[in-house]
């Protein structure tokens, strides 16, 4: 039936018919259609709230919403200003283009009479007779807006994580308690502040808790809530590892899928390769374990999220701890508690911290000996333990006999890309306990190459971040690990206290 201004004027005031009945888009064809809400517009829709973060799988219509719901509500507003933030120049000139403009100029004749024709000398904004704006930019712009929508905020934090701190502290900020803003993205490794936001959110929702009018709600959209994600044609057998994939979905999930599911799922995942757990995640779990370029232990995570290697793993009061270290006092010092069963090297602890000396560390040592019952085995430190003060002309070691602390190791001076390597071999050993170890195995699968912005290539040298500090232990460990019972402590690189004393607490 062909809309008319006499319909348009009764039904004016239902915001849900508006959108129904009121905007055209591009299809994926280039198609001019009307847009009608999907089932995962309609669900936001319903359930939206004042501040939304939305990770989710590709082509599933998130930005079009918010597109054409932001310029539905300045529209029918007086005052109100709406932001869309790209993440890419070419996308910010889409968006305005094929979705803004394009709704816009296809709107019903009469009705743009009666909205007026909007100013449009600034580029990518549309300023509207009402005093009510929409623009889309690559960045933050001065003053307040009431609606905010910031598409792939996640390729953001990881490419220009300075960009995404001033669109926080520029955009988000700018929007006051009972507006709107939206974030949307695939998700780009578990770091940056897409990722904690998208964590904190999922947690007060496993929680139960209120959300104020500053919380972000949670919505996760996997690729199979899509009902165009089927493949009727294709006849092949599932391999044992997609067999089991689709097992631990079912399992473990509770995500049941049909044949022509799982077939569409096994062509694109041939066509995606590593991405495909970021483009079409199953689990929002799995939406983060893409990892990002430049990453040194890919490979060997892939394997420890596909063998589930991180889990509760208690300690075993049976078994020696040993401690693996990266010293710093002004920087983050790392302690890593291992023990190891089989062949397992279990991380059942860990402990960082900053600004103390080693008074401060030997301590929490003795502390959790008696706290968790830890019988320490070996304590390992990097080369410079041994690197002596020009004043005392004492090293650190010395200083930790002198503590008490005894079983000492310490690590010869390697290469970095060495100690890599080494790591590399022994990583299929690793179980990771998933919460007091949580920080650990996160910034190892976010230890990746520095980059050089102006050759526009990886360094051949790790980034020195936060995650750089949990990394280096294990290089310690590269060089000193071996199964209970294949070194002695009168080796060379195992070194006891000046007086021969072999005991530790």
């Amino acid at each position: 039936m062909e809309l008319t201004a006499e319909m348009i004027q009764e039904k004016m005031s239902d915001r849900w018919w508006r959108l129904n009945n009121l905007y055209y888009i591009k299809d994926v064809n280039g198609n001019k259609v009307l847009f009608k809400p999907n089932k995962v517009q309609e669900y936001i829709h319903t359930y939206l709230w004042y501040f939304n973060i939305i990770p989710k799988a590709r082509q599933l219509g998130v930005t079009t919403f918010f597109t054409i719901f932001y310029l539905d509500q300045i529209l029918f507003s007086e005052n109100k200003t709406a932001g869309i933030i790209a993440h890419r120049q070419e996308d910010m000139k889409k968006i305005f283009r094929n979705k803004v403009k394009f709704a816009w100029d296809h709107l019903h004749p009469w009705l743009k009479s009666y909205i007026g024709e909007p100013d449009t000398n600034s580029a990518n904004e549309m300023i509207f007779p009402n005093g009510s704006t929409i623009f889309v930019s690559m960045t933050t712009r001065s003053g307040t807006v009431q609606y905010l929508h910031i598409s792939e905020f996640g390729y953001i934090c990881a490419k220009s994580p300075e960009k995404a701190e001033e669109i926080v502290s520029g955009a988000i900020n700018s929007v006051h308690p009972g507006n709107m803003v939206s974030i949307e993205s695939t998700a780009m490794g578990q770091e940056g502040r897409f990722y904690d936001f998208c964590m904190d959110a999922e947690k007060m929702r496993q929680e139960g808790k209120k959300l104020s009018k500053m919380n972000f709600k949670m919505f996760f959209f996997p690729w199979w809530i899509d009902e165009r994600y089927i493949d009727d044609e294709s006849d092949f057998p599932f391999t044992t590892e997609y067999q089991e994939y689709f097992e631990i979905l079912k399992r473990k999930y509770s995500i049941k899928l049909s044949d022509p599911q799982k077939r569409w799922y096994v062509a694109k995942k041939k066509l995606n390769r590593d991405s495909m757990n970021a483009e079409y995640p199953s689990t929002l779990e799995e939406a983060f374990q893409v990892s990002v370029e430049g990453s040194y232990y890919t490979k060997e995570f892939k394997r420890v999220f596909r063998e589930n290697r991180i889990h509760p793993v208690p300690h075993d009061p049976m078994l020696t701890v040993d401690t693996w270290w990266d010293l710093g006092i002004n920087d983050m010092n790392v302690t890593l508690f291992t023990q190891t069963k089989g062949e397992q090297i279990r991380f059942v602890n860990m402990y960082y911290n900053r600004g103390e000396g080693l008074p401060h560390y030997f301590h929490v040592l003795k502390e959790w000996a008696q706290l968790h019952g830890y019988r320490y085995n070996t304590h390992n430190f990097p080369h410079d333990l041994e690197v002596r003060d020009l004043t005392t002309g004492r090293t650190r070691k010395d200083a930790l006999y002198r503590m008490g602390m005894y079983n000492i190791r310490v690590a010869k001076k390697m290469s970095i890309n060495d100690g890599i390597e080494q790591v590399r071999s022994l990583f299929p050993r690793f179980v990771f306990d998933e919460i007091k170890c949580d920080k650990l195995h996160k910034a190892l699968f976010n230890y990746r190459k520095d980059f050089d912005k102006k050759l526009g290539v990886f360094k051949d040298k790790p980034r020195h971040d936060e995650n750089s500090h949990f990394a280096d232990p294990l290089r310690v460990m590269g060089q000193l690990w071996r199964p209970h019972g294949a070194f002695t402590l009168s080796d060379e690189e195992d070194s006891v206290n000046n007086e021969g004393d072999q005991s530790f607490f």
